[in-house]
């Protein structure tokens, strides 16, 4: 059986079975959560990018199904992680419909919980903690194990509503370090995140 460690709702499989880039926006303010050593390590999603299967030749999937990507065509509310350039994990959580190898990339999200766990993870402290994919994998301790997990289960890692928080200002603009993409898929405004300075009326 699942362990549930909060009252919040757990995303369930209608949240990702929807568009790409619905999905990504509506992640900004959702929890994502880590189960570890006896630890809840906790953080708001602040950053995402969406990757919108076949017709997105900066997503994985656009060259068909591989070994690596098989997770993006099953069913949505699943882990993709990779592994790239040799030492970095990377979150991914698959969207749309089964077949439709559509995903979105957590690129960020501002620690709740779990801080002393998390600075010991990373061997760092403040901003740069969890500001990036590959860091915050590090910092939550999600790996290639991950790969193909149900993140609708609420067990090890899932995600959460997170009630209480003031809604936010959402920018959208160009998904970063896909140079290898169509020019119409570089410059589509894919990437999303929080605008503090907007929250704070600057």
């Amino acid at each position: 059986m699942p362990i549930m460690m909060t009252r919040s709702p757990v995303l369930g499989r209608p949240f990702y079975h929807r568009d790409t880039l619905s999905v990504a926006r509506d992640l900004l303010g959702k929890k994502l959560i880590r189960f570890i050593d006896g630890a809840m390590l906790t953080g708001i999603i602040v950053e995402t990018e969406a990757y919108c299967g076949k017709h997105d030749s900066a997503c994985h999937a656009h060259r068909g199904m591989t070994k690596r990507n098989a997770v993006m065509f099953g069913e949505p509310g699943h882990a993709y992680v990779y592994f790239t350039y040799g030492m970095h994990y990377l979150l991914n959580l698959v969207t749309e419909s089964k077949g439709d190898p559509c995903a979105v990339l957590i690129r960020a999200i501002e620690p709740l919980s779990g801080l002393e766990a998390m600075e010991t993870r990373r061997r760092k402290r403040g901003q740069d903690l969890t500001n990036g994919p590959a860091k915050l994998c590090q910092a939550m301790g999600i790996d290639l194990s991950f790969n193909g997990w149900d993140l609708t289960a609420g067990s090890q890692l899932w995600l959460e509503e997170a009630p209480g928080l003031k809604p936010a200002p959402v920018k959208a603009t160009p998904r970063i370090g896909i140079h290898y993409a169509n020019p119409e898929d570089r410059d589509a405004p894919w990437r999303f995140f929080i605008d503090r300075r907007g929250e704070n009326g600057r």
